[in-house]
């Protein structure tokens, strides 16, 4: 039980700090989120929008758009919590992919490629079965959670979970699977490959690789149409950043959640 307690105030005092650092005039208060639910017809199904609000900020969207990934997600709320800001999160009964029957015909897409119709296309065939209709009624999904980011945000930050060994840092390097989406890489040998970020915003990568993690910066021209969100953020010039954190390494997401939000509020100030 001690363990425990000791455990609980180890990870809270990041955050708690940071708030404090923020406004350290003003008493300590917990917000307490505002929580909507929305529903969206997707041929057979309803699938539910949860958003959370704390507080009145609204500049940091984060968003997680896979419902098996969830290492970042509990960190996640503990963070707004202190600081405030608006959470979206797609609800698909815990699994990353989104089924849906339509015409009498069942379709599969992962809603991290639903940005774009040639992303839709793509990973509806991935699946094996893709035609207009299905394309169709997935753009539709992909625009409600667009319509979902409010006006002015400053930064969308997306939750994503890896496995170790697969999806990493080392997939961006020269002569690697997603070489032509980078603009720019770096690697701390000291970091685990599976931990980085993925940055539309070259001032967001300068910083964040100052201080010693592995950060992409993406080629927002060249990178591949897939439909994934960092790509639609980045066609618009629109600052994202992915947190990619190995399935489990809670305390590991919450040190870098806490460096990308420090280095936002400098580049804010010096905006």
């Amino acid at each position: 039980m001690a363990k425990t307690a000791c455990l609980c105030v180890y990870l809270f005092l990041p955050f708690f700090s940071l708030a404090q650092a923020d406004n350290a005039d003003s008493p300590h208060l917990k917000l307490r989120p505002v929580v909507t639910t929305l529903t969206h017809k997707l041929g057979d199904r309803n699938i539910r929008i949860k958003i959370f609000q704390y507080g009145d900020k609204k500049d940091l969207v984060f968003i997680g758009l896979h419902d098996n990934e969830f290492t970042g997600l509990e960190a996640t709320k503990l963070l707004l919590e202190e600081l405030g800001g608006l959470l979206i999160k797609i609800e698909n009964n815990y699994t990353r992919n989104i089924n849906f029957r339509l015409d009498q015909h069942s379709y599969t897409f992962d809603p991290n490629r639903m940005f774009s119709k040639i992303g839709i296309q793509k990973t509806l065939q991935s699946f094996g079965r893709s035609n207009d209709r299905a394309i169709n009624a997935v753009d539709k999904f992909a625009n409600h959670i667009l319509q979902l980011f409010p006006n002015g945000f400053n930064c969308a930050i997306a939750l994503h979970d890896n496995t170790d060994g697969g999806y990493s840092v080392n997939n961006y390097q020269a002569g690697s699977q997603y070489e032509n989406d980078a603009r720019r890489v770096s690697i701390d040998s000291s970091q685990d490959p599976d931990n980085f970020f993925l940055t539309t915003d070259s001032l967001l990568f300068h910083k964040l690789s100052e201080k010693k993690y592995n950060t992409v910066l993406q080629h927002n021209q060249r990178a591949k149409q897939d439909g994934s969100l960092s790509v639609y953020f980045g066609k618009k010039n629109i600052r994202y950043l992915n947190c990619e954190v190995q399935h489990g390494e809670t305390g590991q997401f919450q040190e870098m959640m806490e460096t990308a939000i420090l280095c936002l509020k400098e580049i804010n100030r010096n905006d």
